[in-house]
């Protein structure tokens, strides 16, 4: 008896994606050692440029010189959970490995507000309104964007992949057209501050920010964890997933809501970046070798710590430019998806 076909189901979806189905063979690792050995070798790795970033070639105080140090990882342990997290999340329910949150449009906003900022009441509103207020508001206006704009292009009927695309692009980019055109009609020193707020500062983020966005990331954390059966089910389509007893509609939204949180967060504390969660999220399914989100996300997550601590020791301590880790993952963020993207040929 020949086996009965998975129903296609929304563009892109692995019933009917074949290039989605040849991606996911590409992805299998070409070492023999098993899942839990390479989640060893990583998490030793990770521990060890941990240990020596924290500990070694530390001059003068030593407790000033560990605490600084010990708030960085913190911040970068944040930002490589949300953004690893956020992304692996986000590529489910889009059925596409190739979207992220911060390519879709969401960094845009975070850079629009800031600057209006600015533009509004000057240079010295940025330092003026830090806070938890200010943290609240820009991340609900920050979640709103998503879940009114990603929701509606999801669950509804009519909802395609390419209309996504092309909306949540056409968004970015006009958000960030105002930012250029009000960013040119700052004064020098105003777009010097405030320039500072528009690039990923991983060494000098916002720290009263932290231990907020730390309980984000645990609270967010603990839900997937144990939704990730549910979003195993999701890769399947809609038709598929609703047919296994999965509210498809509400797992969306619990999802984008999670998603936006953690971007929104990570984007407060240490500002935007835009390809790393895309790096992370293609890392981790190549080494996991496998679509079960019990091993891809945290296995995501260690790659993203292990790639920030990293390389934050390799500038800080090899090459001494310790500002300039954000830009080197920017850049060769940017390398590896367009290689990615001309290697695969199709959304």
């Amino acid at each position: 008896m020949s086996e009965t076909p998975l129903p296609a189901t929304s563009a892109g979806t692995p019933a009917d994606d074949r290039s989605d189905r040849g991606d996911r063979r590409g992805a299998r690792p070409r070492t023999g050692l098993p899942v839990p050995a390479r989640f060893a070798v990583v998490a030793v790795l990770t521990a060890t440029a941990v240990v020596c970033y924290l500990f070694l070639f530390i001059q003068g105080s030593f407790d000033f010189a560990f605490e600084r140090r010990l708030t960085v990882v913190g911040t970068m342990a944040v930002v490589a959970f949300a953004h690893a997290v956020g992304t692996v999340v986000f590529q489910t329910i889009t059925h596409n490995r190739i979207l992220t949150p911060s390519i879709m449009g969401f960094d845009a906003v975070y850079i629009l507000m800031q600057t209006l900022l600015v533009s509004v009441f000057g240079g010295s509103v940025l330092a003026a309104t830090d806070g938890m207020p200010k943290l609240i508001t820009q991340t609900l206006l920050m979640v709103c964007f998503t879940m009114l704009l990603f929701r509606w292009l999801f669950s509804g009927r009519g909802g395609s992949l390419h209309v996504m695309l092309l909306v949540g692009v056409v968004l970015g980019l006009a958000f960030r057209s105002v930012s250029d055109f009000l960013q040119r009609l700052l004064s020098p020193s105003e777009y010097d501050v405030l320039a500072t707020r528009l690039f990923g500062r991983l060494t000098s983020a916002e720290v009263a920010y932290l231990p907020v966005a730390a309980l984000v990331c645990v609270v967010a954390g603990v839900v997937v964890w144990h939704r990730a059966h549910r979003l195993d089910a999701l890769l399947l389509g809609r038709d598929a997933a609703t047919n296994l007893g999965i509210a498809h509609k509400r797992e969306l939204t619990v999802m984008l809501l999670l998603v936006s949180l953690l971007i929104a967060m990570s984007t407060a504390l240490a500002g935007p970046m835009t390809f790393f969660g895309f790096v992370t999220a293609m890392l981790a399914y190549q080494m996991t070798g496998t679509h079960r989100h019990a091993a891809v996300l945290p296995m995501a997550f260690l790659i993203g710590l292990l790639t920030l601590v990293g390389g934050q020791f390799i500038l800080e301590h090899v090459f001494y430019a310790s500002g300039m880790l954000t830009v080197v993952i920017e850049f060769l963020g940017g390398a590896v998806f367009l290689a990615h993207l001309l290697r695969k040929g199709t959304l």
